[in-house]
């Protein structure tokens, strides 16, 4: 990122698609663009038939035109492969470049994202086009930023699936025995004895193999990485020293973003949360927490957010006056050195056209556009935070394969779901002003005080092994329910679970326990009660001492929740789900054994309220519906305001503080 920001600060700016206006629109477009701060903008996601409109045909004039308009203007350009959607001259002339779904019908095209990435012939053209642009806009001195395709997650069931399947199969298994090994094909008579056998999980009869099923999400992730490196590469070799993105869409089941993020230059996201959702403002803020561990830190590009409703929820809430400028700095606080909108011009036309956007329908004389300048105004009174880290010592664990593996059919319930499982552990970390890191199991986890892995339903043995090194040399670990069940083909590991994880937690277990609906009564060790819901486990103590256990019916005085000193830290364990107090207390007990706080001496925050630390700045911003009044440890310059605060901090809903400790020799 700081090739991007040297110079330019913060960047701001979004999707600008002139192609759909004519071109005396592009002039008043840059204009504004001036007006309101914008210093970068993403061209050319959808224009493959703009650029091809028959094929092998180019017209780049046009794009000539915006890209010098850009340059000229002082506007740097994030150039989009037009990859993401091909033109209907593709799916016309080649359907079999297009997507077949699970019951073998083919996905037509007049929509967008209509390809199937395992193609020969998508691929030959696609790079084609990737090529040409690379090759003509290398020296242009507009584009600072590629950004290749646009929200991949196209999975397709064709035949030339199925033939890239076996050839992915073939290079992680070697033969055919080790693979119905894997698969455990003598289940249900399913031993294959020919590899043109196997084809994708299509629509069958009943529940279909959950490890056929497992290593399909595998490869479906793995099929367009490998179209992304593919372009990428092509991008690389002409334009060695301009960094390559993606946009991620934060916790996306489809594909594996700890395995992508290591391969671009810059982890980007889009982020839309819902007006009408009172948990948005912390699944959000999980969601920044996530880009900014997949990149080790890094600060990443918020690519894609909206200034006010969406089109594609059945319910289109607008935002109130300054919430995204509210979401905006939430993002900046959480790391980010980029804050982009989906789009510049509200579209006139097509399928988004009741989609906000900076500018809108309305024009540039509206309360909405005039809040978009003032935004980008005061970004650059922020401009000391790009680059600066979000320091945080606690790592919350989440895993793609488990999360695929966790949520197959046929399990002992469908209530129990791995990334509101992380939610729940992360909400009162965040109501505290605790920094978290969200990281796959394989991350080096020395630097963290605290590690919560709320649900590990698949681990691997070198991941076990690693969180039982972390504990044992110190650190705090704490273990959801129904975690270590399963290895990485989906067998489940047999013994008393959870078998790789038994000597850390200290505990072990016999059976797993859907509960009935309602609460599950649970007592503290020290007295006082909790309730708990959905999900109970029959535990043994084997070391650990029972913090909490049921109280109530055939558990009744068995263990809950447990701590385990081990080594020189402490393993926590939590047999179910309690309930949002209850879950703050277990909390505060985690921190206190981790010597950890939140980014504010006063504990608990007021309702609403969000703390984070970015460098030497300490964001405050209020998501509640009432004033939020904060005392500061330290006096402080309000950078939005250029105010000194002394004491404490008074927020109005959706109001924001940016504090700057005053140094010693400088007056309060």
């Amino acid at each position: 990122m700081r090739a991007l920001t040297d110079g330019r600060g913060l960047l701001f700016g979004g999707d600008y698609n002139p192609e759909q206006w004519p071109e005396h629109v592009w002039a008043e477009d840059v204009e504004l663009m001036r007006a309101a701060g914008v210093n970068l903008v993403t061209v050319g996601v959808f224009s493959w038939a703009r650029i091809e409109p028959e094929p092998g045909v180019r017209d780049f004039a046009w794009l000539d035109r915006v890209l010098d308009l850009m340059h000229g203007a002082g506007i740097a350009v994030d150039l989009a492969t037009p990859t993401a959607s091909p033109p209907p001259w593709l799916g016309h002339r080649w359907p079999s470049t297009l997507q077949v779904d699970e019951r073998g019908h083919r996905l037509w095209y007049g929509s967008r994202n209509q390809f199937c990435p395992n193609s020969p012939i998508y691929r030959k053209r696609a790079l084609s086009i990737v090529t040409d642009l690379a090759e003509r806009y290398a020296a242009h001195p507009a584009p600072a930023l590629w950004h290749v395709g646009n929200e991949y997650g196209q999975v397709c069931h064709c035949d030339d699936s199925a033939a890239a399947f076996r050839t992915w199969l073939r290079g992680r298994y070697g033969d055919l025995d080790t693979l119905n090994e894997a698969w455990g094909t003598t289940f249900w008579s399913q031993r294959y004895s020919d590899w043109a056998e196997i084809i994708p999980p299509r629509h069958a009869p009943y529940l279909i193999n959950p490890s056929q099923r497992l290593d399909w999400r595998r490869f479906c992730s793995d099929a367009l990485l490998d179209h992304f490196r593919a372009e990428r590469d092509i991008l690389r070799e002409h334009t060695p020293d301009r960094p390559v993105t993606t946009n991620f869409m934060g916790f996306f089941k489809p594909v594996d973003y700890a395995r992508w993020a290591g391969e671009q230059d810059i982890v980007s996201n889009d982020c839309y949360p819902d007006p009408g959702d009172p948990l948005s403002p912390a699944r959000t803020a999980l969601t920044h927490d996530l880009m900014r561990g997949l990149g080790q830190g890094r600060p990443w590009l918020l690519m894609e957010q909206t200034t006010s409703a969406v089109n594609w929820r059945p319910h289109n809430l607008p935002k109130p006056p300054g919430q995204f400028r509210l979401e905006s700095l939430q993002a900046l606080a959480r790391g980010a050195d980029g804050l982009c909108y989906f789009q510049w011009r509200a579209s006139a036309f097509g399928a988004e056209r009741f989609h906000s956007a900076m500018l809108p329908h309305a024009g540039p004389g509206t309360r909405l556009h005039a809040a978009v300048r003032a935004h980008g105004r005061e970004l650059r009174r922020l401009a000391r935070v790009a680059g600066e880290p979000v320091p945080a010592r606690v790592a919350m664990v989440f895993d793609w394969e488990s999360w695929w593996a966790l949520e197959e059919p046929g399990r002992p319930s469908d209530r129990l779901n791995a990334d509101e499982q992380l939610l729940r552990y992360y909400l009162p970390l965040w109501e505290r002003g605790v920094s978290v890191d969200v990281v796959p199991p394989s991350a080096e986890l020395g630097a963290y005080a605290l590690v919560v892995a709320p649900n590990l339903f698949l681990i691997s043995d070198e991941d076990a092994a690693a969180l039982t090194a972390y504990a044992r040399a110190g650190g705090v670990l704490v273990v959801g329910p129904f975690s270590g069940v399963v290895d990485p083909r989906a067998h489940v590991r047999t013994g008393r679970f959870p078998a790789p994880l038994r000597e850390v937690l200290g505990a072990s277990g016999e059976e797993w326990l859907p509960a009935q609906d309602g609460p599950v009564p649970c007592r503290w060790a020290g007295g006082g009660a909790f309730e708990a819901h959905t999900w109970t486990e029959s535990l043994a103590a084997e070391g650990a001492e029972p913090v909490a256990e049921f109280a109530e019916g055939d558990l009744a005085g068995r263990p809950a929740v447990l701590r385990h000193r081990f080594g020189n830290g402490v393993a926590w364990y939590v047999a179910t789900l309690p309930e949002t107090e209850a879950l703050g207390e277990l909390t505060e007990r985690v921190l206190r054994d981790a010597g950890l706080a939140g980014a504010l001496p006063s504990g608990v925050l007021p309702p609403g309220l969000e703390a984070v630390r970015r460098g030497e700045v300490l964001f405050l911003l209020n998501h509640g519906d009432g004033t939020a009044t904060v005392p500061v440890p330290h006096p402080a310059q309000d950078l939005l305001t250029g105010t000194t605060v002394t004491d404490h901090v008074t927020l109005a809903p959706r109001e924001v503080a940016a504090l700057r400790e005053k140094r010693p020799h400088e007056p309060a």
